[in-house]
């Protein structure tokens, strides 16, 4: 059985890639074919492995934040980042870095960020000579470290897996900031190493032009998604900072990310600052599919007891010290081909309570590990953030070269970024 299911969500992901038909569905359909046939469960209990908490999560989150899309707040925040740097032309790679990460930890997230910024980022490549190496790293990891912070898109995924599997709501906040922290420093580092080694052959010019300003309706949206993350970051680092305060503990325990963002929506719809067919549209009902599809097949293999035997392979196989490495490299192979959201991170974060009970491991450094593995190979062109990338290609660039600089250069630079990383949080954490 623990074959069966393994193989089941290798063929999901496989089947997935070649037919272009959301993963998600073939791991529904393992998912009941397993559970009713293979473990004799009911057709109920198969459906109530669908995780309802991070479906709502996520569908509240980025109901909210797409009225800040669909008004062009956002969009326009990037372009006021873009013309500040219009007289540093050597920075333009952490400028791009800088405004994917704040863009996309405002809450747009790393698909939608990366669907407007990537094309912005690869034209500006070829106007300035920008190396289209360094530009689409920087899109890249920008909007994936925006992502994980911990009010938006990634980090609440992440924070809903890591509780979906017994971690406290306080812990699974101080692992998604660790983590967020984590994929935040390592692009720094490699952008700035690169710039540093490579400025003499660096020929960047900007032709910015300046941005209009904030229209008044732009202007509440960025208030009311400052407001929003205020709330919800606030009062848990309280909660953090004085554990003792029945008040403040009261509040951290009421406070929800979900319920807060469905009432920030409704107040930007009854402002009218978007539209909301287009906000509704907007909501990323694919990667909501994917993630709650693969879910259910998790759900699956723990109630086979899967993920306690690759756990116990993890902790009695592999040696104490390279674990980390483990994981990070693990993580790293199936971002390769799959998502970090949909498939990756709920498919081993739950296998981490247990190896860090066998091992003594810190689980902040494998959960540290197991993303910034994930995140480094995911610009591979076979990957999410790399096939975005790649689809974004303006005319004039050569496709084929963009993809190989991508898959033998950008991917190996990343994985050995992470595996440094790795190292350092096993010694620091």
């Amino acid at each position: 059985m623990t074959l069966i299911i393994i193989l089941a969500i290798i063929l999901a992901i496989a089947i997935g890639y070649i037919t272009k038909i959301n993963i998600g569905l073939f791991a529904i359909v393992f998912a009941y074919l397993i559970g009713c046939y293979g473990l004799d469960l009911t057709a109920s209990q198969v459906v109530s492995f669908w995780p309802i908490k991070i479906f709502f999560i996520i569908f509240a989150v980025t109901l909210f934040y797409n009225v800040a899309m669909v008004n062009g707040t956002l969009e326009k925040l990037a372009n006021h980042l873009l013309y500040a740097c219009r007289n540093f032309p050597l920075l333009l790679p952490l400028a791009i870095f800088a405004s994917a990460t704040i863009i996309a930890a405002l809450g747009a997230g790393f698909y939608t960020v990366l669907a407007f910024m990537a094309p912005m980022t690869l034209l500006l490549c070829q106007k300035t000579g920008m190396s289209k190496i360094i530009g689409g790293m920087a899109v890249n990891y920008g909007a994936l470290a925006g992502a994980n912070f911990m009010t938006s898109q990634s980090g609440v995924i992440f924070r809903g897996i890591m509780e979906g599997v017994g971690i406290s709501p306080a812990q699974a906040f101080s692992n998604s900031t660790a983590i967020f922290i984590a994929t935040l420093i390592i692009p720094i580092v490699v952008i700035t190493s690169y710039l540093i080694f490579n400025h003499k052959k660096l020929s960047i010019n900007i032709a910015v032009e300046r941005s209009a300003p904030f229209e008044t309706k732009q202007k509440q949206s960025l208030m009311l998604v400052i407001t929003l993350m205020a709330l919800v970051l606030v009062i848990p680092i309280l909660n953090l900072i004085f554990p003792q305060n029945h008040s403040i503990s009261f509040l951290n325990s009421k406070v929800d990310i979900g319920f807060m963002a469905i009432i920030f929506a409704v107040i930007s719809l009854l402002m009218k600052l978007a539209d909301e067919k287009k906000v509704i549209a907007m909501v990323p009902w694919g990667t909501l599919i994917m993630i709650c599809g693969v879910g259910m097949l998790i759900e699956v293999a723990i109630k086979a007891g899967v993920i306690n035997i690759l756990s116990d392979w993890v902790s009695t196989t592999i040696p104490y010290w390279i674990i980390p490495l483990t994981m990070c490299l693990i993580g790293a192979v199936m971002s390769l081909f799959a998502s970090t959201l949909g498939v990756v991170t709920p498919a081993l974060f739950p296998i981490v309570p247990a190896i860090a009970a066998a091992t003594g491991h810190n689980p902040i450094v494998l959960f540290v590990c197991i993303v910034v593995g994930a995140q480094a190979s995911a610009i591979s062109p076979f990957s999410s953030g790399g096939s975005l990338i790649l689809g974004s290609t303006p005319q004039g660039v050569n496709q084929s070269e963009l993809f190989n600089d991508l898959l033998f250069r950008a991917v190996p630079i990343g994985l050995i970024a992470a595996l440094m990383a790795a190292l350092i949080a096993q010694g620091v954490l």
